[in-house]
């Protein structure tokens, strides 16, 4: 093994032989001793333990393991070696656990013209490329003459900026988190009590009703268990920019990692070009290194106007970026730029600003008029299809049967901006699609993504955006670094989630557009845990986690367990092994990729790495590309050295063809994963089962911003799409309540927050009989509580107690508003009776008889005044269910009250428990009522149709039949044969 660069020491420049573990700050040995001779034992900087070499007299086994922790700790910052050093170095700190659960004997294939290992070639070719940096770095290291002691002396700010952590968890404050937990458990006890209660005082009278209520009542209970204790551990983050400066520099030289954003689009017609080029704006114009940031955007719909408006976009883009750069706007998407209502001029020093601003504003109203003639030319499609500007069709013309397509618009060898500077790459692909083949829809396409930058540039960090999210923060990227690359915590991090902000949402917020309360809640409380869940937009993952690999923390397995699925490379004799053990590694395959653990190869000679690599078959699960395959083993990013330039986009058309990811791993272990139309949640779910963690960040400024749907139509379809992706994972091999158990990695409040997400549409079942008993209560005269005692009136003021102290709380350390706790739980109801129950519908029959329905949306009014669309009505079957339960309670109340005035004074007592139940419903269904009634107080004549007709059919229904109120006793008659009865 060959020994790391020496590491100089931050007192006299000398070679180090000790680092400080927290720090990395280093010390050679004279000074070591000065230090320890003045009674200083610990790091002088952070107080931390020194980890120093072993004396060479202590043998070569605790050499090693010395050698081994010390590399780790003098290499400081945070080092992503490559697959490669792997194979020579033994650094278990930093290296990923990686498994393989299925193995390939050795072929043909898999050797070269003099029948030797391909990969034990490529294994050659590694160390050699190694041993000539190691060589070069040695004598340029010879010539280097010491600087003068001046130049030594470093700015004790600037040292200390270089070695502080990036970033750091804020606690909440026990004052505030510490009555919240005591009321948590004082619910659960209440709640538990109450239970008791509620089982055993049934209502005979009507017992139906009852048991009813009390199956919903348990089925609530156990789904606010599962929202609550996910959120027992809330934490929030804060980053330090500067020193993520500090330490990796900010110039062309600078030693930040590469970005590849990602954003994905199909319908131009329905996501309009320029917000899809006012995204790619914002991109190449973030805060950030310009060689260290490639776009890549994914046309899924193979649209010519999608092709033409980007390159119009890269056009104006050579203007667009020195201007935001030079006066370091924000935002730096110029459509919500220049519409601010804000002061522009404040903290602009530069006299041309001004000048410079007015001339940009028509640049871009310029560009704007040439997208919109290009989107007006587009509306109707030429018979012969379309035609690029040399004559030629376009490839794209069938967007079901067409072969694979990338530009590269901007980048080292395009255009650079009007200053001369260079630009961001800028690549638009469109993956191959052919009848007959599977795409998987957003999944396939952000896999077709990855593959694609691997070839062609390979950043080690990847950045995932939908085409409607444009970068609000130009730092966001910064922001997510300070973790990724912080040593001490990005380790282990898969991807950083960043809060979802909208704009164009009414001042109300009448329909939880912003999910306030999961995005500042619910997500704070899982970034307590493992992380948080992964949301589909604005998140920052690291590829190698995307690949199915392991993180450097997970425990490796023993050597015997990786040599009993090899029959070449080790001794032929049987190894016993405990039944736990066995069980273990066979419950350990639902977790793993087909990637093994380079970890535990490293007591094998280079001869046998090289044949166990040959049997594992990279190509059996990142498909059969060599170019790709060597690039998953860099795990520094970069394109591979062995890679021809001139080939590179031959080779990225051939990974995004439709074929590519037949008989590979791509959607079951690796990148996206298939089998829901919610791929977000069931890609960071897999990573979470490998052992990875995910962090929130959430910087004072947004870091990115989209739109949202706001009116009820849209949006009640949005959620039956979220809704119906939770269903599907449930009925899925991926259900988080049998799924990854196998290796303990998944936390159990992880695990619990996961089962919500996939169990919540099934409220809406208990939900919607919840809504419609106030009103059965109030037409018949029964209720479902008995007449209650003492005791129990404690049990019940208790839970209604904790349930507002939950709240007001939560409220309080959360630090969100009362008016958007409202909102969220008024479109709970809202949603459970209404898109839930249709998920859960949908699911079940495609499940079943593979019958995939959809709820299709129609506009039937529209509004141009500001927040417009909020009024606008659009007719769906969705909203049937809501609006008959509204009906019905509202009838409810009308007759409890005729009754009362009937009965007298007496029967006034039981009706208001009813009457408010009633109400509690109509209160929480109050918005879907304003939407229906629209701006002109009108509803449309379908929806009182149909929710009439049912309502009237449910009440006949229930006069006829009466099937929960138990049976009157029969009247005796008497033949009375006197005059007077």
């Amino acid at each position: 093994m060959e020994s790391a660069a020496a590491v100089p020491c931050a007192a006299c420049g000398d070679d180090a032989c000790a680092a400080c573990r927290a720090c990395s700050y280093a010390l050679c040995r004279a000074c070591l001793d000065e230090d320890a001779a003045e009674g200083r034992t610990t790091c002088a900087r952070c107080g931390g333990e020194y980890a120093t070499a072993t004396d060479p007299a202590h043998g070569n086994e605790g050499a090693e393991a010395d050698e081994v922790e010390d590399h780790h700790a003098a290499g400081g910052l945070r080092e992503r070696v490559t697959m490669g050093s792997h194979l020579n170095d033994r650094q278990d700190e930093v290296s990923h656990g990686r498994t393989m659960s299925s193995l390939s004997g050795i072929g043909s294939e898999l050797n070269d013209e003099s029948g030797k290992p391909i990969w034990k070639n490529r294994v050659e070719s590694w160390k050699e490329k190694k041993n000539e940096k190691k060589a070069s770095a040695k004598k340029a290291a010879a010539k280097a003459q010491p600087p003068p002691v001046e130049e030594q002396i470093m700015d004790e700010n600037d040292l200390t900026d270089a070695y502080e952590p990036l970033s750091r968890i804020i606690p909440i404050s026990k004052n505030k988190l510490t009555p919240y937990r005591a009321v948590i458990i004082m619910r659960l006890i209440v709640l538990g009590l109450f239970f008791h209660y509620r089982i055993t005082n049934p209502v005979y009278s009507a017992f139906g009703l009852w048991m009813t209520s009390v199956i919903c009542e348990i089925w609530f209970g156990f789904s606010w268990i599962l929202d609550q204790f996910p959120k027992w551990y809330p934490i929030n983050r804060e980053t330090y920019v500067d020193r993520l400066i500090a330490r990796y520099g900010d110039a062309e030289d600078s030693g930040l990692a590469p970005v590849d954003f990602f954003v994905s689009t199909v319908d131009p017609l329905k996501e309009p070009p320029l917000i899809t080029a006012n995204t790619v704006l914002s991109i190449l114009a973030v805060d950030y290194p310009v060689e260290k940031i490639s776009c890549y955007v994914s046309d899924d719909g193979s649209a010519m106007l999608t092709f033409e408006s980007l390159a119009e976009t890269a056009e104006f883009a050579r203007k667009w970026v020195p201007f935001c750069k030079k006066y370091a706007i924000e935002p730096r998407a110029p459509e919500f730029y220049f519409s601010q209502k804000i002061d522009y001029l404040k903290d602009k020093i530069h006299p041309s600003f001004v000048k410079e601003r007015r001339a940009m504003k028509r640049d871009y109203e310029e560009y704007k008029v040439r997208i919109n003639a290009l989107v007006a030319k587009a509306q109707k499609t030429p018979e012969e299809g379309w035609i690029m500007q040399d004559g030629t069709p376009w490839p794209g013309n069938n967007p079901r049967d067409h072969p694979g397509m990338i530009q590269v618009f901007l980048g080292e060898t395009g255009a650079r901006d009007f200053d001369g500077n260079e630009l961001p790459r800028l690549v638009y692909v469109s993956r191959e699609k052919r009848p007959g083949y599977q795409h998987h829809k957003k999944a396939g396409a952000m896999n077709a993504l990855v593959r694609v930058s691997a070839v062609l540039t390979n950043a080690p960090y990847i950045l995932n955006l939908d085409c409607d999210h444009y970068v609000n923060n130009s730092k966001a990227v910064r922001e997510a670094m300070c973790f990724m690359m912080d040593p001490t915590v990005g380790r282990d991090v898969c991807y950083v989630q960043f809060p979802q902000r909208f704009d164009g949402i009414d001042r109300s917020d009448r329909y939880a557009n912003r999910n306030v309360v999961f995005f500042d809640v619910n997500m704070k409380g899982l970034d307590g845990i493992q992380g948080p869940v992964y949301v589909g937009t604005g998140c920052c993952f690291y590829r190698q986690a995307l690949y199915g690999y392991g993180p450097p923390s997970l425990p490796a397995l023993p050597k015997s367990s990786v040599c009993s699925w090899c029959c070449c490379c080790c001794p032929k004799k049987k190894i016993e092994r405990s039944e736990r053990e066995i069980n273990r590694d066979s419950r350990r395959e639902d977790l793993e990729s087909a990637i093994f653990n380079l970890r535990e190869i490293d007591n094998y000679d280079e001869y046998e790495r090289s044949m166990l690599i040959s049997q594992m078959s990279f190509e059996k699960t990142f498909g059969l590309s060599s170019v790709f395959i060597e690039s998953t083993l860099m795990e520094n990013g970069g394109v591979p050295e062995s890679a021809n330039p001139s080939t590179l986009i031959k080779e990225a058309i051939h990974v995004i063809s439709c074929g590519y990811e037949e008989k590979s791993e791509w959607g079951k272990e690796i990148g996206w994963i298939y089998g829901s139309v919610t791929e977000d949640i069931l890609t960071g779910f897999k990573m979470h089962c490998r052992g990875w963690r995910s962090i929130y960040c959430m910087p004072v400024r947004p870091a990115f911003k989209g739109s949202a749907p706001i009116n009820l139509s849209d949006r009640l379809h949005q959620v039956l799409r979220w809704a119906l992706g939770s269903v599907e994972i449930f009925l899925s091999r991926h259900c988080p309540l049998w799924y990854g158990y196998g290796g303990g990695r998944l936390k159990w409040l992880q695990r619990l927050s996961y089962i919500n997400t996939i169990v919540y549409p099934f409220t809406s079942l208990p939900l919607i009989a919840y809504c419609c008993l106030p009103a059965i209560c109030l037409l018949t005269g029964k209720f479902i509580i008995p007449t209650l005692s003492n005791a129990a009136t404690i049990w019940f003021l208790g839970l209604f107690m904790s349930i507002i102290l939950t709240s007001v709380l939560e409220l309080r350390w959360s630090g969100i508003g009362i008016e958007d706790w409202w909102r969220n739980e008024q479109f709970w109801v809202i949603g459970g009776v209404s898109a839930h129950l249709f998920a859960v519908f949908q699911g079940i029959l495609k499940m079943i008889a593979g019958l995939d329905t959809n709820f299709t949306v129609t506009a039937k009014a529209t509004d141009d005044t500001e927040f417009g669309e909020l009024y606008v009505f659009k007719w769906t079957t969705v909203l049937i269910p809501p609006t008959t339960i509204l009906v019905l309670n509202l009838v409810g109340v009308v007759a409890g009250f005729s009754d009362a005035l009937n009965s007298g004074y007496e029967s006034w007592g039981p009706l208001f428990g009813k009457v408010f139940f009633a109400m509690w419903v109509i209160m929480h269904l109050y918005p879907f009522l304003k939407g229906l009634m629209g701006r002109q107080n009108r509803t449309p004549t379908i929806v009182v149709l149909w929710s009439v007709l049912l309502a009237s059919v449910f009440s006949l229904l229930w006069v006829k039949i009466d099937p929960f109120v138990g049976g009157t006793e029969p009247v005796n008659s008497t033949n009375c044969n006197t005059v007077i009865c």
